[in-house]
């Protein structure tokens, strides 16, 4: 499954929700736009885990941080990098990931019997 997406403005993800934090990385966006946390944040706000039954229970500020491609306030014409620390994260919710095989990838498809595929370690070449 890819992370990128898009041709004029290409998006890649990054992260995880078990790990240290998500992002974004944007890339094509002309320079000298306004473009600040505060432009990002409400979006974020409105989806926020913690705030209702229907969602993730944990308390999370999904606060946004834009680490690079931007100066006072303004694009600079190169990839914009944002970044939202997780603040709770538990990777003790995902513990059965380690006994789950992995997703079938599109090399999974192509080379059905390669270790890549299978997700078990080649056989040493005999001596």
């Amino acid at each position: 499954m890819a992370s990128t997406f898009g041709q004029l403005f290409r998006i890649t993800t990054w992260g995880e929700s078990h790990g240290g934090g998500v992002g974004v990385v944007v890339d094509g966006c002309p320079p000298r736009l306004k473009l600040t946390e505060a432009d990002i944040q409400p979006d974020l706000d409105r989806r926020r885990p913690g705030q209702s039954k229907i969602v993730s229970p944990r308390q999370e500020s999904d606060t946004v941080q834009i680490l690079s491609g931007t100066f006072g306030g303004k694009t600079l014409g190169t990839p914009i990098c944002l970044w939202v620390k997780n603040e709770d994260a538990r990777p003790e919710a995902y513990a059965e990931m380690k006994t789950k095989s992995a997703r079938r990838t599109r090399t999974s498809l192509i080379l059905p019997n390669t270790a890549f595929a299978t997700g078990r370690a080649a056989a040493a070449p005999a001596p």
